[in-house]
């Protein structure tokens, strides 16, 4: 029962968001008792954080099984993207401005764990583009994922970038194009503009 709680509580989250979801809300969609609801989950607040983190492992996981492939680093990039994009298409609100708002602790423990999974994410693609030739050698890696975190972070913010004006894919797509000619040498180039060109016809 644990877990179809945690499931159907992920699932209302990211359609209406964190704050708007009560737990009168879940229950009434599972048709259930809160007080069932409550003897897994102490509050709502322990909820959201199960929620969290869960999507945050599932996501984590499908990451780390892309990156094993061991494909093209600029193509990783573009696989991993699509991946995160699978888990937010249904977003109808932003659970990440609701998460900071109103759960900033939990938030910022997420923050914790992101980087950790990005950082090596990140310097591993970064190191072997190197290699193949496709990235530029005279960048630090260390502050390439950085800006690459920040980037991918900072695009999640309404403020700047509200729903109204971009759409999700459309943020994700512009930012990574962005990153890639930054650090991108000719051949990495030719390799981007392929897959753009690819994506551009599916």
């Amino acid at each position: 029962m644990k877990e179809k709680i945690l499931k159907k509580a992920i699932d209302l989250f990211i359609n209406f968001g964190f704050k708007s979801v009560t737990m009168d809300d879940i229950a009434s969609e599972m048709h259930i008792s809160k007080k069932t609801i409550y003897s897994h989950f102490n509050n709502k607040t322990k909820l959201v954080e199960a929620a969290t983190f869960c999507v945050f492992e599932t996501i984590s996981n499908e990451i780390n099984c892309i990156c094993e492939l061991q494909k093209n680093p600029i193509e990783e990039l573009y696989e991993i993207k699509k991946s995160v994009m699978l888990h937010l298409k249904n977003e109808k609100t932003s659970p990440h401005y609701q998460l900071c708002k109103y759960y900033p602790e939990i938030n910022e423990s997420l923050k914790k764990k992101q980087f950790e999974l990005m950082q090596a994410c990140v310097v591993n693609n970064f190191e072997r583009g190197i290699e193949m030739g496709l990235y530029r050698t005279n960048l630090n890696e260390e502050f390439v994922s950085r800006i690459y975190f920040l980037g991918i972070t900072g695009i999640k913010d309404e403020n700047l970038f509200p729903t109204k004006v971009f759409t999700k894919t459309e943020i994700m797509d512009n930012f990574l194009e962005y990153h890639l000619r930054g650090i991108i040498t000719k051949e990495g180039l030719y390799t981007l503009n392929t897959i753009i060109k690819n994506n551009k016809n599916e």
